[in-house]
């Protein structure tokens, strides 16, 4: 794509909450130019992700209803079968999705049969030319280098909030275990899927704190999400208000232009936003979902793939297919 918007890694937070706060349909407009430059406007891409061990997690996130120390009425699930995974895969394949995202609720990565068996996935998925995503928690080095030899395409691993805020939000890890995995996902040469969540009762400065991290690393993330609070019952932050729409856009819109090559995907949140809002957040610059049969985001509700299909259809936009996802530094 054209790349008349330099890439910047210098950004302050001053410039970023200048944009940030910047009239609102003039912001719109400047993201949606940014936007154009640097992808085909008319292109989604569809990403299925699929919790491939849930709940138990001995973490403390204020938002997470997979918490083990949290009553919020999900079912643990261990590590599921391998073919049974695959053929989840294919079916979101068959749906248009051309990238597969796995989950797992464990804090760090362990060196045991489990992994193994997430190493056979990530081969497996691989191989039916799908894009393949993991999150499982931290890595190391060399545990990110066997998901690489695997096939792995992109690895997850979200700062969720500010480092300033962090500590408000979890209290079982650091901002910093955050950044050491991502540094150890590009080490291994795997692209990296890093965004965060509004609505955790952070500030404004806050987000922009958030977003700032992001765009002055050497290396942008290739995917960032954007979510809002999914308010799960039973975790410390479920009576927390529900995001505005309007704060949704403004995020994507200064994620687009301060990371004009990245995905800026529109995650958790979807289903509380009519179709008229989710099309403001695309023309603002989110240019991927997430989608499936009507099952949940990890642990949260998540719309269906026959809605999802028709709301692109009416708003004029195509699912894109794994060429042009994987072009350039788009993605």
């Amino acid at each position: 794509m054209k790349e008349a918007t330099a890439l910047r890694h210098d950004w302050t937070k001053e410039e970023l909450m200048a944009i940030y706060n910047r009239p609102l349909l003039t912001l719109i407009y400047d993201a949606a130019s940014v936007h154009r430059e640097w992808h085909k406007a008319d292109e989604v891409q569809i990403s299925t992700l699929l919790s491939v061990k849930t709940g138990g997690c001995p973490e403390d996130c204020s938002y997470c209803g997979q918490a083990a120390r949290y009553q919020t009425g999900i079912k643990v699930q261990a590590l599921l079968p391998t073919e049974t995974v695959l053929a989840h895969a294919r079916k979101a394949k068959e749906n248009g999705a051309s990238r597969f995202c796995m989950a797992a609720a464990w804090r760090e990565v362990r060196d045991n049969s489990d992994f193994d068996r997430i190493i056979d996935m990530v081969k497996g998925v691989n191989d039916m030319d799908l894009e393949v995503c993991c999150t499982l928690g931290m890595l190391t080095e060399h545990q990110a280098n066997r998901l690489k030899e695997a096939g792995l395409y992109a690895y997850n691993h979200n700062l969720d909030t500010s480092e300033d805020y962090y500590n408000e939000i979890i209290s079982t890890r650091k901002f910093d275990n955050r950044i050491k995995t991502i540094d150890n996902v590009r080490k291994a040469g795997l692209t990296v899927c890093s965004g965060g969540i509004i609505g955790l009762g952070e500030s404004h400065m806050d987000r922009i704190s958030m977003l700032l991290t992001l765009a002055n690393m050497e290396k942008h993330p290739e995917s960032v999400p954007i979510n809002a609070l999914a308010r799960v019952k039973g975790t410390p932050l479920e009576n927390n208000p529900k995001v505005d729409i309007w704060d949704m856009v403004r995020m994507i819109a200064t994620a687009r232009i301060a990371m004009p090559a990245s995905m800026v995907r529109l995650s958790a949140g979807r289903i509380e936003m009519t179709e008229v809002e989710q099309g403001w957040c695309f023309m603002a610059g989110a240019n991927s979902i997430f989608t499936g049969e009507r099952e949940t985001l990890l642990v949260t509700p998540n719309p269906g793939v026959s809605d999802d299909l028709q709301m692109l259809q009416n708003l004029g936009l195509k699912p894109m297919v794994k060429e042009t996802a994987t072009a350039g530094t788009a993605c």
